[in-house]
């Protein structure tokens, strides 16, 4: 019999395999204290459920009574009632008002993943209401984030006479007075942090900002795009708008759209996240949209997507468009019905995210050298700040995730222009809020422009107070820096042989996923697995090889890690017994499956007998 949870000691768990500290100085932990061991046994003796994967779903608090729903999300049961939104209900209404009188709609999208998807999936909804809306995604070097005053003006010149902006417009004062001025409503359709002044539209769908009780907050802007279709779907079957001619449009159908913004834009998959790129991958499986079709094939993505694919291979080929390409090639590929020119956009695509991946990596050993300096031998800096001019401000938010990575603490990295003008982008790790700390610098003066969320934010800002801005951050941000890196943890879920090692343990875990920001992939340790094969391929990548005492053998991989602390690691290992920590995943090659062991991290056994625990 289970002892109850509350007669458990609460106690941090001992180091994973004993391993204090891992040759990238990590300390392993076992996910579960004894509370989630608890919990782990009572879902495997409730569910009928394989250990392993019962300590997975105990280690991301899913409770015995949730293991049901937790393996099977619906959008039907985890659907709330769109009206709980804030302003929802004003936009719902002005948007089918629009349907009803057939008039011109502009949709004003941001030019990343999410942007997107957000401006199709309402481009799509509208076409389907009989309306032929305008499409305005702004160039990010000569526009910028977000509306814009001439943009604005452009598309009221053109006869719109409702805006709706996706994925950006909460912070534009501005440029969305000009568009009441000039006559038009607007709709804002938004996730990003807001703060106590609002621009004055007629609805500001933001489930962030201050006065919204609604709990959707994790949603990224396309999902919220989804639930403010579900609410004028809504108001126009009541109009009694659909009809055998006009038939309600299937939203689950559009499901590609939002499990491809909500994974590229980092959403945590938690609640109707995880429904939404469950059920869109599910739908991107069947092959049946021209558009991401001919994204998966020009990625040579031939097995059945999951949502890493989504966050590196397809996500990036999206957003190269508006990185260094025109902005609204994302757009037309998602909204492309024609095989052959959905072919032809998404070979663009590809070719510039070729392109961008050789300007990243010239910024990105630019601006390495500039942190290590700023760094120094004393670490002491809390949040890293690097600039340059010449760098290309589409490659700046890869930069600065690269130098997160890296060093482990916030980043930012700024293009500075001839202008004396630098644009950036910053990435943060958990526990540290950079979009707050970006909001209040414009407030102070410090930032020309500024936003975000707590894991990531743009700036704008004048070259003189780039010094000023450091400081700042350093004053704003080094207490919680230095709490969220005071113990540098790695948790493990469990460990397994090498025998162990295959497409079906793969196959068993995955049923825990979608995996992403929110809900983290299976870590798994191999104990005292000898280091059979290193050798160097691909992007700085290492294929490895990896045998356990009974002489099986598990192929790996260690993605980017030739000269970083990992890949040093290994190089200086060939031959030896090692501790391995990293997840499964399944390699499709030629029509044959293959489990391979992607390499995260690796540890030094103790010289006593390692035990699986």
């Amino acid at each position: 019999m289970t002892p109850p949870a509350s007669a458990l000691p609460v106690e941090a768990p001992q180091a994973f395999l004993g391993v204090a500290r891992s040759l990238t100085d990590k300390l392993w932990r076992d996910r579960l204290d004894a509370r989630g061991a608890a919990k782990a046994l009572a879902i495997v003796q409730r569910h009928q459920l394989p250990e392993l994967l019962a300590r997975v779903l105990a280690g991301r608090g899913v409770d015995s009574d949730a293991v049901a729903d937790f393996l099977d999300p619906t959008i039907r049961k985890l659907m709330p009632d769109p009206f709980t939104v804030t302003e929802m209900e004003a936009a719902a209404k002005r948007i089918a008002d629009a349907a009803a009188r057939s008039e011109t709609v502009a949709i004003f999208g941001d030019y990343d993943v999410d942007g997107a998807t957000s401006a199709a999936l309402l481009a799509w909804h509208l076409r389907h209401c009989g309306l032929d809306p305008l499409i305005h995604i702004p160039d990010r070097i000569f526009e910028g984030y977000g509306p814009n005053v001439e943009a604005v003006r452009g598309l009221a010149a053109k006869g719109a006479t409702l805006l709706v902006t996706v994925d950006c417009g909460t912070t534009s004062i501005e440029p969305l007075a000009e568009a009441k001025r000039l006559g038009m409503s607007v709709v804002v359709i938004d996730h990003h942090q807001a703060g106590d002044v609002l621009p004055e539209v007629d609805a500001l769908v933001n489930p962030n900002r201050l006065d919204d009780l609604s709990g959707l907050g994790h949603l990224a802007a396309v999902g919220l795009v989804l639930v403010t279709l579900v609410a004028v779907n809504r108001e126009l079957r009541q109009r009694g708008f659909w009809n055998a001619e006009m038939p309600e449009p299937d939203l689950l159908g559009m499901l590609h759209h939002v499990a491809l913004g909500t994974v590229a834009d980092v959403a945590p998959l938690i609640g109707l996240n995880r429904a939404f790129v469950a059920k869109g991958l599910i739908a991107m499986r069947r092959r049946d949209h021209v558009g991401h079709t001919a994204l998966m094939d020009v990625a040579r993505l031939n097995g059945p997507p999951e949502a890493w694919h989504l966050g590196f291979m397809l996500g990036p080929r999206v957003n190269a468009g508006g990185r260094i390409g025109r902005a609204d090639l994302g757009v037309r590929l998602l909204l492309e019905g024609d095989s052959v020119e959905a072919a032809r956009i998404a070979a663009e695509l590809d070719r510039l995210n070729s392109e961008r991946r050789v300007i990243e990596q010239a910024a990105e050993a630019q601006a390495e050298a500039e942190a290590l300096a700023s760094i120094g031998l004393e670490d002491k800096i809390g949040v890293i700040v690097t600039a340059s001019e010449g760098w290309h401000p589409g490659v700046v938010g890869l930069v600065a995730s690269r130098l997160k990575e890296k060093f482990s603490r916030p980043a930012f990295a700024i293009a500075l222009e001839p202008g004396g003008i630098g644009t950036g982008s910053g990435r943060s790790i958990a526990g540290v809020d950079i979009g707050k700390a970006v909001r209040q610098a414009v407030t102070d003066g410090i930032l020309l422009k500024g936003g975000g969320h707590a894991m990531a934010a743009g700036v704008t800002l004048r070259k003189e107070k780039l010094a000023e801005f450091r400081a700042y951050l350093e004053n704003a941000l080094a207490r919680d820096v230095a709490e969220a890196r005071h113990v540098n943890e790695l948790y493990i879920d469990g460990a397994v042989s090498a025998r162990a090692v295959t497409t079906e343990l793969a196959a068993t875990l995955n049923r825990a996923g979608p995996f992403g920001s929110g809900n983290p992939e299976a870590v798994l340790a191999l104990p005292a697995h000898q280091l059979v094969y290193a050798d160097e391929v691909g992007q700085a990548h290492l294929r490895l090889r990896f045998k356990s005492g009974d002489g099986a053998i598990v192929n790996g991989i260690a993605f980017r890690s030739v000269g970083q602390k990992l890949g040093n690691a290994l190089a200086a290992n060939r031959g030896q017994q090692l501790h391995v920590a990293g997840s499964l995943s399944v390699d499709r090659y030629q029509g044959a499956e293959r489990v391979q062991f992607r390499v995260i991290d690796v540890a030094l056994p103790d010289q006593g007998p390692s035990v699986i625990r």
